[in-house]
């Protein structure tokens, strides 16, 4: 099993550089709308807050990848170049459909220099 990086509130930590290695890998989800049962809902997930990620042919994110709890909704994949090989954030929109009470969801990114970056969960009360 590879070693998955987590989040960590970069305004505790201390160096700059490890600021930019933690934001730049990290999921962001962000929720559009209410959910409610049975009807699409969008989930936005981004690469990066502050700082962007490069794009080169050796050094890129690779995939975004959408759970609730361990359940995989949905996953994507990009290769080198997508984001025209400038540094920029990695995103994507996921239209899913919620059939319980709550979601709680949970991003993987991968980077092929620095592995797997897991985002801090989100709770998501889904409406009956």
């Amino acid at each position: 099993m590879p070693k998955i990086n987590k989040y960590v509130d970069i305004d505790t930590v201390e160096r700059e550089v490890k600021k930019d290695l933690i934001d730049r890998h990290s999921p962001f989800i962000t929720v559009e709308g209410e959910a409610k049962v049975g009807e699409m809902l969008k989930v936005n997930v981004k690469m990066g807050k502050e700082f962007t990620h490069p794009d080169d042919f050796d050094h890129y994110i690779e995939s975004i990848t959408l759970f609730n709890g361990e359940t995989k909704l949905a996953m994507t994949t990009f290769v080198p170049g997508t984001l025209g090989n400038e540094k920029s954030h990695a995103e994507v929109t996921f239209n899913i459909r919620p059939m319980g009470k709550k979601l709680k969801l949970v991003a993987h990114g991968y980077c092929t220099k620095h592995g797997i970056w897991e985002s801090t969960a989100v709770e998501v009360a889904v409406a009956q």
